[in-house]
């Protein structure tokens, strides 16, 4: 069943800085791999070997013959250039949408796919221009509000933020991503009580993404509640046992827990994913693990 939503009024704005046990996630990851019962550091995950995105090639081959048939149609090269853009083909997906925006200068949509395509290549004043000339053009389009709040809480401008991620929700209240992203900006100013509020609306709908569960478990832990964080990161590395930060946390929650064995298969399957991740190494030394040592996940 899908959480009510919270009516509690919320904070005003605080000012306070960022302080996490491990870097906060931004947007939905897509990913279904194999989960293994127990883990061993040295046997290296082929995992970051997986494309992050399912865009096929005949989806694109499709797409082209639509833009050759239609070379006047501003919405066949902005639906060509979302698809460039989440198979990463920056410069091609730029191409596209600026051609759109060339077609038709008051396409809304292009405008905040280009400015999500901006944002995502960290032009922060480029991505922000863009959304605001969305908006302009039309001032109830929700996923410009929503692209223009994860800027500025990328700038530090936190009350702004909030406003645009209270507009977005306002406008489609069935979003998972806003009640997600306004949670990771309650989350990085410490109103961890809030920002659970968010992520559990978000778990309801969209029951799927290990995202918001990964989030939620860090504001438990902030909290000192580490069982609830190993209830929520149990089944994060289910939905998605690619995720890094799942796993990683996951031996945060169980090392605090007092249960070394499962800390360090869980930080064990973090380092198979990257070697190189500093709070995995950490707390795999920590809690004792030994290269090459198989260790219990579940």
């Amino acid at each position: 069943m899908r959480p009510a939503l919270v009516m509690r009024r919320r904070p005003v704005w605080p000012p306070a800085g960022l302080a996490s046990a491990f870097p906060l996630l931004g947007t939905f990851a897509l990913a279904a791999f194999a989960l293994a019962g127990c883990a061993t550091l040295g046997a290296p995950s082929t995992a970051s070997d997986q494309p992050l995105y399912g865009t096929s090639q005949s989806n694109l081959t499709s797409l082209t013959e639509v833009v050759e048939k239609h070379p006047d149609d501003p919405q066949a090269y902005n639906m060509r250039g979302s698809v460039f853009g989440e198979a990463g083909r920056t410069e091609q997906a730029l191409a596209d949408f600026n051609r759109a925006i060339g077609l038709d200068p008051n396409y809304a949509q292009a405008y905040a796919n280009r400015g999500l395509l901006y944002r995502q290549t960290n032009k922060l004043d480029l991505a922000l221009a863009d959304y605001n000339k969305a908006l302009s053009i039309d001032g109830g389009y929700a996923p410009a509000y929503l692209g223009r709040g994860v800027v500025y809480r990328q700038q530090g401008r936190g009350l702004q933020a909030l406003e645009d991620f209270n507009k977005a929700i306002a406008l489609k209240p069935e979003n998972a991503q806003a009640y997600y992203d306004r949670g990771l900006l309650y989350q990085i100013q410490h109103q961890h009580q809030f920002a659970i509020d968010d992520f559990s609306t978000a778990i309801g709908l969209a029951a799927q993404k290990a995202e918001p569960r990964v989030a939620r478990a860090l504001s438990y832990l902030a909290l000192g509640d580490a069982k609830s964080a190993a209830s929520d990161l149990d089944e994060a590395v289910q939905i998605a046992p690619a995720n890094l930060q799942a796993w990683a946390s996951r031996g945060l929650a169980y090392e605090r827990l007092g249960q070394k064995e499962k800390a360090a298969g869980s930080y064990a399957k973090a380092l198979n994913i990257s070697e190189k991740y500093e709070p995995a190494k950490a707390g795999f030394a920590r809690v004792g693990g030994r290269v090459g040592q198989s260790y219990p996940t579940f």
